[in-house]
C-alpha cells in the first residue's frame, strides 16, 4: 500500500485493519478476534528429497577455512536456482485462524452463499459435527473433524431464488392445497354428523319400539285385569290353540317339509299344548300364563327362519358387506388415482415443485460470491453435503490457502496492527 501525503504509518495500519476485518470474519467482534489472533504464521517448505537422502547435515560446516568454498547443495537447492518462484506469502496467513471456525469452514465448502448465512445454519440446528447437532458457530475444527450441513438448507442457499411467477404459483399452489384440505376436513365432519345423526334417529326408533311394546303389554295387561276369570280362561285357550294351529300347519307344510326328527318335536309341543288345553280349567289363570310363557318359548325354539329367510338374510349381509367394500376400494383408488395424475403433471412440467423456496428444477446460482472456491484444507463431498476439516491452512511457495481479496502490503499492515496488541 502506498502512502499517501499526510497520512502516518498508524492510519494505514488502522486502514488496513478495517479493511481486511470488513472480508475476513465481519461477523466476529473484534476482542474476540484478538484472542484468536496468532502471530506464528504456518508454511510448508518444499525440500529436495534427493538432498535429504543422501546428507545429514553435516556437510554444512565442511571445508569452512579449508579451501572449499561451493555448498554440496547449491545444485539441488530450490531456493538458488529458481529464487522467484520460492517466495511465501507468509502475510496473507494474517487471519488464518478465522478459517478454523464452523461457520467459516461451512461457507468455504460453498455449502452456503456467505459467512453470516453459514453462521444462522449453524445457530438453526442445520449443521452437525462428527455427527452431533453442534450450534456454537465458533466452534474451532480440528484435524480430522466431519461437518455436514442439512441438504434442503445447501439447496436453498446456493440453489437459483424463484422468480416472481414461480412465487405466485407456489402461493397459489398452497392456498389451493389448504382449501382441499379443508374441504376435505369439512367433508369428513358432515360424514361424522351424518353418521351420528343416523345413529341417534335409530336409537330414538328402538327406543319408541321399546315403549310401544312396552304400552302395549301395559295395555294389554290392564285389559286383562278387568276380565274375569272365565273371560281371562278363554284368552289363554284361543292363545294356546294358535300355538297349535301353527305347529301343525309346519307338519302339514309341503313346500318345506320339515325333518322327521324335527316332525316328531313339533307332533310332542302340540301334545303338551293341547294336554295344557285341556287341565286349564282346574288351574290359576296366573299358573296358565307361566305354562303358556313355556310353549312360547319350546316354540320358539321348534321354529327356526326359514331357510329361504336366512338365505336372504345372509344375502343382504353380503351385498351391504360388498357395497362398503367397494365404496372403499372406490375411496382408495381415486387417492391412489389423485396421486399418480399429481405426479404426471409434476413429471410433465419438467419437475418443478413450488413448494421448495428456491428454483426447481434446481440449478446454482447465476452468481458466487468473490473469491468463493474449495481451499486444500477441505476434502468436501457434495452429493451428502459433507466437507472432511483435513488440517490447518498453510502458506506455500507463491500460494496461500486463506482467500482473500487483498494483497500482501495490506496484509502486512494489518498483522503489524494485530501484532503490537498480541
Amino acid at each position: 500500500m502506498s502512502r499517501p501525503s499526510g497520512v502516518t504509518h498508524y492510519q494505514q495500519k488502522w486502514k488496513a485493519k478495517s479493511t481486511t476485518r470488513a472480508y475476513h470474519g465481519e461477523q466476529i467482534r473484534e476482542k474476540h478476534w484478538q484472542r484468536m489472533f496468532r502471530s506464528r504464521l504456518r508454511a510448508e517448505i518444499p525440500m529436495d528429497t534427493n538432498y535429504l537422502a543422501r546428507y545429514d547435515g553435516s556437510e554444512l560446516a565442511a571445508g569452512r577455512g579449508s579451501g572449499r568454498e561451493m555448498r554440496p547443495k547449491d545444485a539441488l537447492d530450490l531456493r538458488t536456482t529458481n529464487k522467484k518462484s520460492f517466495r511465501i506469502p507468509y502475510m496473507h496467513m494474517t487471519y488464518a485462524p478465522m478459517e478454523r471456525r464452523l461457520d467459516t469452514a461451512v461457507f468455504r465448502a460453498l455449502f452456503a452463499s456467505s459467512a453470516r448465512q453459514a453462521r444462522q445454519f449453524v445457530i438453526h440446528g442445520k449443521v452437525k459435527v462428527n455427527g452431533k447437532k453442534m450450534p456454537y458457530p465458533g466452534y474451532m475444527l480440528n484435524p480430522g473433524d466431519m461437518f455436514s450441513v442439512d441438504p434442503e438448507s445447501v439447496l436453498f442457499a446456493t440453489g437459483a431464488p424463484k422468480d416472481q411467477e414461480a412465487i405466485r404459483i407456489g402461493r397459489r399452489l398452497k392456498r389451493v392445497q389448504q382449501h382441499e384440505a379443508r374441504q376435505e376436513a369439512e367433508a369428513q365432519k358432515a360424514a361424522e354428523i351424518r353418521r351420528t345423526k343416523a345413529l341417534e334417529a335409530k336409537h330414538a326408533q328402538e327406543e319408541e319400539e321399546n315403549s310401544q311394546q312396552e304400552a302395549d303389554a301395559a295395555a294389554l295387561k290392564q285389559e286383562r285385569e278387568n276380565l274375569d276369570e272365565a273371560q281371562l280362561k278363554k284368552v289363554q285357550r284361543k292363545q294356546i290353540n294358535e300355538l297349535v294351529e301353527t305347529a301343525q300347519v309346519l307338519i302339514r307344510d309341503t313346500q318345506n317339509e320339515p325333518s322327521a326328527k324335527r316332525k316328531v318335536e313339533l307332533r310332542s309341543f302340540v301334545k303338551s299344548a293341547k294336554t295344557v288345553s285341556n287341565k286349564m280349567q282346574r288351574k290359576d289363570p296366573e299358573q296358565v300364563d307361566k305354562e303358556i310363557e313355556e310353549l312360547v318359548t319350546s316354540f320358539a325354539k321348534l321354529t327356526p327362519s326359514p331357510p329361504q329367510a336366512e338365505a336372504a338374510k345372509r344375502e343382504a349381509k353380503a351385498l351391504k358387506a360388498a357395497a362398503e367394500e367397494k365404496e372403499v376400494l372406490d375411496a382408495e383408488f381415486k387417492k391412489e388415482y389423485q396421486k399418480s395424475l399429481d405426479a404426471i403433471m409434476q413429471a410433465r412440467y419438467a419437475a418443478t415443485d413450488e413448494s421448495k423456496p428456491y428454483a426447481t428444477p434446481w440449478r446454482p446460482r447465476n452468481y458466487m460470491s468473490a473469491f468463493a472456491f474449495i481451499p486444500q484444507y477441505l476434502e468436501v463431498n457434495q452429493n451428502i453435503c459433507a466437507a472432511v476439516y483435513l488440517r490447518h491452512p498453510v502458506a506455500k511457495p507463491n500460494a496461500a490457502e486463506v482467500p482473500s481479496p487483498f494483497g500482501e502490503d495490506v496484509q502486512q499492515l494489518a498483522f503489524s496492527w494485530y501484532l503490537r496488541r498480541r
